[in-house]
């Protein structure tokens, strides 16, 4: 049988390098050229991808300035000012405490008519607010919506409102509350660092309208952005060009999600691909030097790299044995940064393989847990005088919403979810809407703690969409938590209450099932607190006071365990 290695002698590294010098640079300078005629294709759809990516960042982060208004409109409707009706202290306080963001909060009766404007002194004659529209679709709406930018008369400049219906038991204070922010503030989020020269970036209103602008072309407020262009951008995210005057242009936009406006990024595509091809044409230059400079060099590399390499193949050797090794030194510098990366790669295994013991140790505990609490679950239910699809449902239904938690730990790597989160996550399949109202500072639960909080708030959603609240369409679901003052051991503690209202008339059952275990008697014990649940004519009260260690993720020592790990 012919062998192809027949046609190589026997020779010097040099000899070989310098051929290989030779055969290999005709087909690489012709590849190479070759790549720079795809250079501007590849370079462009690369640029398309940041480009979406770029207004997909500007979109998350006025999202998250949107989203903090309307968890501070949420918070302020709670305020007992506003529900005693005493409009002068719910404005001094608001006024007070947003003086230093830059917002206004307004309440308007339902014909736009301002009862208060922190802009200006409590009492002082006030005109209607100046955006009828949008007041008129959050009243219809009864959702929490972002305005277009428009012109205010108090203000005398471009603003934005985010607005919130008030409920009806709040209607003696006012239709709706609206923060409103000027449109100026707006152009911190909008950053075009990182874009290239001459590029601009804009936030959109659902009108078309500029909200903020930055960069080399910078709109003014108000001002409608291009409409045909606009027009053009469908979907989610993406990229289109268009040509303005003589220069071929890129626009990047990302809607912003849950509200109407879109965030956009563009500029000439000349400007933005004059220095990768500049820099890659030098190089190709650099690269014909090299090869030639790499003929004339071969023989004396070749005598340089002899000992090298040996060295390399000696430090590769005891790699594959499990040693850590430090690198060798010699007079070739790429010599040196291999055995640099063969001494990390060295100590990289060996840090790894330690990391993933510690990882199984890991996972074999969590594992442990979940499997201990699915038998006390189903040992508790096996108990319980039931048949066989009886049991096998109220197993399936536990071990769905147990899924859940486990799902949303995994996605933090079992470092904890929040609270608000947990309840979300809960009820999210009981369609309870409007219908439940959340109230507390929100924080971490640790992850044994979502585990056996989760298991609680699906036996008390479960039970009222049975027999309580949920069950039918005017009743309602509050959960709250607060801080309780420690008891003698000084160990600070939280009050967690479930309270329905509104639903049929509550009567304590008169046999206990295996969801009044877990409500109770599984919540003293995973969380060492105390469990009170009344069973009151107009609604089912549970409350849980236990200490805040056994909910509340410890950051710092998780921190130190991470470090450790």
């Amino acid at each position: 049988m012919f062998r192809f290695s027949r046609l190589f002698p026997t020779a010097s590294i040099g000899a070989y390098l310098m051929a290989l010098v030779i055969v290999v640079a005709l087909p690489l300078l012709a590849f190479v050229s070759f790549l720079v005629l795809q250079l501007e294709g590849q370079e462009r759809e690369g640029l398309a991808n940041e480009t979406a990516e770029d207004a997909q960042l500007i979109a998350r982060s006025v999202d998250r300035e949107l989203q903090d208004m309307a968890t501070t409109l949420r918070l302020l409707i709670t305020s007992p000012e506003l529900e005693a009706g005493d409009l002068r202290a719910f404005h001094d306080r608001t006024q007070r405490s947003l003086r230093s963001n830059s917002l206004y909060v307004i309440v308007v009766d339902k014909d736009g008519q301002q009862r208060l404007n922190t802009r200006s002194p409590f009492g002082e004659p006030l005109v209607k607010m100046s955006n009828m529209p949008a007041l008129e679709s959050v009243l219809k709406s009864r959702i929490t919506e972002v305005s277009s930018v428009f012109f205010g008369k108090t203000s005398n400049k471009w603003v934005f409102n985010v607005a919130m219906p008030l409920p009806d038991e709040l209607s003696h204070a006012g239709s709706a509350v609206i923060m409103t922010q000027n449109a100026e503030d707006m152009e911190k989020l909008v950053s075009v660092e990182g874009l290239p020269a001459g590029w601009s970036a804009a936030v959109i209103d659902g009108q078309g309208q500029v909200v903020a602008s930055a960069g080399a072309e910078k709109i003014a407020s108000g001002k409608p952005f291009d409409s045909e262009t606009l027009r053009l951008m469908t979907g989610f995210k993406g990229t289109i060009e268009d040509v303005d005057g003589d220069e071929k242009q890129m626009y990047g936009y990302a809607q912003i999600t849950g509200w109407t406006w879109k965030a956009v990024v563009w500029g000439p595509i000349a400007s933005a691909q004059e220095g990768i091809i500049t820099t890659f044409k030098q190089l190709i230059a650099g690269g014909v030097i090299f090869l030639t400079l790499a003929v004339l060099f071969a023989y004396t590399i070749a005598r340089q790299l002899r000992t090298p390499i040996r060295q390399i193949a000696d430090m590769a050797e005891r790699i594959g044995k499990g040693e850590i090794v430090s690198p060798v030194e010699t007079r070739i510098t790429e010599a040196n940064q291999v055995a640099v990366a063969l001494s990390n790669a060295s100590f990289d295994r060996s840090e790894a393989e330690d990391r993933i013991h510690l990882i199984l140790h890991e996972l074999v505990h969590r594992t442990k847990n979940i499997l201990t609490l699915v038998q006390a679950m189903m040992r508790q239910l096996g108990r319980q005088d039931t048949t066989m699809p009886e049991f096998q449902k109220a197993i399936s239904t536990r071990l769905q919403g147990l899924a859940k938690s486990i799902e949303a730990l995994a996605k933090e790597q079992w470092a904890g979810v929040r609270l608000r989160r947990v309840i979300e996550i809960h009820l999210s399949n009981f369609e309870a809407g409007d219908r439940l109202l959340v109230q507390g500072e929100d924080f971490m639960l640790k992850a044994e703690a979502v585990q056996n909080l989760g298991l609680v708030l699906h036996e008390l959603a479960t039970n009222s969409v049975k027999y309580g609240a949920l069950s039918v369409p005017h009743g309602r679901v509050r959960i709250r938590w607060d801080d309780v003052s420690p008891e003698d051991d000084g160990r600070p503690k939280i009050r967690l209450v479930w309270e329905e209202s509104g639903g049929p008339l509550v009567s304590e059952p008169s046999r206990k099932g295996f969801g009044t275990t877990i409500i109770q008697r599984h919540a003293i014990a995973a969380f060492g607190g105390q469990v009170d649940v009344e069973f009151r004519p107009e609604g089912l009260i549970w409350r849980l006071v236990a200490p805040r260690a056994n909910l509340e993720r410890d950051e710092a020592s998780e921190e130190r365990r991470s470090l450790a790990i």
